[in-house]
């Protein structure tokens, strides 16, 4: 069953992922020919800013997700309900906190966003904040989707939302050019559809109406506020390694070179989101997998997922590096190419950061938030001590540099080790022994694929589109050739091989009822 909610709820992540991209680009582009490089900086730099304000969540949500896998798994109807309600008036909290936080940094703007021709900069943010506070009255209930394993239900209303909301935007920067009306279309339509979602959990799960029978036991308020502030720590950390590059760009070469900088941060949160609807979905099944199996159960399927997270996140990477700035110069100019060196510095962070994604799952799926509450805020001053006197030197390199040093620094150690120690009982030179081995074969596999394609010009689409797939195609077959025999892939193959039977199945069934 985890394994059935999983992959339709990746078929119907990926299925939107690839309608939204399509209408990402032509909005991007329409963005950039009529409002130009200054509107998309300062889009980017208020994006950062309620980020840090979003904060306020910390990890309230992370907790109290994680506490709802146990009673979801058992049908406990009661506790589900007694931690909606906590969740819901938490989020109802923050909600609040948001919006004073937001209003308190008005007075500031002007210092932040200098020498701008932009005109009515405090009403766009206004709306920007709008946007960032709505989705907190209703987020509770998606989240509930997700732990029940019914996550394409939140992916089939936001697809539809998403490709009303890109469409109309484009409309109106053809037609209008008018950022304010451009925000404001997007955040009735976030409202609507937040509203509908809440809607649909009520009619799905009618219980959750109803008033707990029975309030929280002490020791489960007790794990979830202990949870909390230790995800705090480590949310605030995380964000001021990974949300500040866009202000201290700003800050310290411009709004236009954000602007420049964020076209290239588009295309890889795209790869990124693409890969995320493959794991955000085996996410929640790792919730329920730790809910209920054994340690040996937990670590097979791990490294099941640590190879699909290999796989997956080093094809992407050595696609990105190679196909990254030809796409750009065909799709907007070669005025919006950055040094080669802003390049591999993005693309090292996108693979390391990746690549601890299936240890990070196990993590925080076991509920593991305590004894490394520290470490993001340690990486945060190692990034900001670094990036703030390397972007000195080296420029949007120097931002970057920063981030990856401190990732190497800190997170690179701590968190497999915890797993290691708490989750599995094993030694933690197993875990670097497999990772230093998938550099290895990645690092061989981008120098082939490289060689492969250089002959192939990147000066029309057609031609882009086939370095792409050759980009794509070269890793998987060698992959396959290197991983064959592991059980890791047997065990892959074997749910492939299900999926083909019982998608053949349903085929036959549905031609045969058609005849019939």
């Amino acid at each position: 069953m985890r394994i059935k909610h999983s992959l339709l709820n990746i078929g119907a992540g990926l299925g939107n992922q690839l309608i939204i991209t399509l209408l990402s680009f032509v909005s991007r582009t329409v963005f950039i020919t009529y409002l130009g490089v200054e509107y998309l900086g300062l889009n980017g730099l208020f994006t950062s800013i309620l980020a840090m304000l979003s904060l306020a969540e910390a990890g309230i949500g992370a907790s109290i997700m994680y506490s709802l896998y146990k009673p979801v798994a058992e049908d406990d109807k009661n506790k589900m309900n007694a931690l909606m309600r906590l969740y819901r008036n938490a989020y109802l909290i923050i909600a609040g906190v948001v919006l004073v936080l937001g209003l308190s940094l008005l007075p500031f703007l002007s210092f932040i966003v200098s020498d701008t021709s932009i005109d009515h900069v405090h009403i766009i943010y206004l709306i920007f904040l709008l946007n960032t506070v709505a989705p907190y009255l209703y987020m509770h209930k998606n989240s509930f989707l997700n732990v029940c394993q019914k996550g394409y239900i939140v992916t089939g209303i936001y697809s539809v939302s998403s490709i009303l909301t890109t469409t109309l935007k484009i409309a109106i920067l053809y037609y209008t050019q008018n950022f304010i009306l451009y925000l404001l279309i997007e955040s009735s339509i976030t409202i609507i559809t937040s509203i509908v979602l809440a809607l649909v959990v009520n009619k799905m799960y009618p219980f959750l109406k109803d008033k707990p029978a029975t309030d929280l036991d002490p020791e489960t308020k007790k794990g979830i506020f202990k949870n909390v502030k230790a995800i705090v720590l480590q949310n605030i950390g995380a964000y001021l390694v990974l949300g500040t590059d866009n202000i201290i760009i700003s800050s310290f070469i411009g709004l236009a070179a954000v602007g420049i900088y964020s076209n290239y941060k588009m295309l890889i949160d795209i790869s990124r989101t693409f890969i995320n609807q493959i794991f955000n979905n085996i996410y929640h099944s790792v919730g329920n997998l730790v809910a209920n199996e054994s340690k040996e159960k937990i670590y097979s399927i791990y490294k099941v997922y640590r190879l699909i997270n290999f796989w997956i996140y080093s094809t992407f990477t050595i696609a990105i590096y190679i196909m990254l700035e030809p796409f750009i110069t065909l799709w907007i100019g070669s005025d919006f190419i950055m040094d080669k060196s802003v390049l591999l510095l993005l693309m090292l962070l996108f693979y390391e950061k990746g690549i601890r994604n299936a240890i990070t799952t196990v993590k925080t799926t076991s509920g593991i938030f305590h004894p490394d509450r520290y470490a993001p805020l340690i990486q945060a001053a190692i990034n900001l001590t670094l990036s703030i006197t390397f972007v000195q030197f080296w420029g949007i390199a120097g931002v970057f540099l920063g981030t990856l040093i401190s990732s190497l620094v800190v997170p690179f150690w701590t968190t497999p080790y915890l797993v290691y120690k708490k989750v599995f009982n094993l030694h933690i030179l197993k875990y670097y022994y497999v990772y230093g081995l998938y550099i290895f074969i990645g690092t061989g596999v981008y120098f082939i694929t490289k060689y492969s394609t250089s002959s192939i010009s990147g000066d029309s689409y057609f031609s882009l589109l086939l370095k792409g797939f050759l980009c794509i195609i070269i890793p998987s077959l060698i992959y396959t050739v290197i991983f064959c025999k592991s059980d890791e892939f047997k065990y892959i193959f074997s749910i492939s091989k299900r999926v083909f039977y019982k998608f053949r199945t349903i085929k036959v069934s549905h031609t045969t009822n058609r005849l019939g």
